[in-house]
């Protein structure tokens, strides 16, 4: 059965570009090579942590919002754990109010993006 999730992840902030880059990939390929559909990610960048985390400060955050079956879960966060790239992560199942207020936070980037364009 297939539910829609959201996940984000912490990596590590002494990545490169394009290190950065070929971890989300990694993630984006393995949500759709088992079955999954990407519906939106988004890139918030290097941030400050809220408490250090191996001895890190900083760490660049990724947020997908995805659909896939159930039984995938497990094998993807498995995955999490087992990468040294990713020092942290949270993955839940989005219920009907959460996937509610994620359509309005995409229609509100939308709009801000179209918004700074027209300027």
């Amino acid at each position: 059965m297939l539910k829609q999730y959201e996940t984000v992840f912490i990596a590590t902030p002494v990545l490169s570009e394009a290190q950065m880059k070929e971890t989300v990939e990694k993630y984006r390929s393995l949500i759709t090579d088992n079955g999954g559909e990407v519906i939106y990610e988004e890139d918030w960048g290097l941030k400050k942590l809220a408490y250090p985390i191996q001895k890190k400060t900083t760490g660049f955050y990724h947020m997908f919002e995805f659909t896939a079956d159930t039984q995938f879960i497990q094998n993807f966060e498995v995955q999490y754990k087992r990468d040294e790239k990713v020092i942290r992560f949270l993955t839940f199942a989005m219920d009907k109010d959460s996937m509610a207020y994620a359509e309005k936070r995409r229609a509100n980037k939308k709009e801000n993006k179209s918004n700074k364009e027209d300027k």
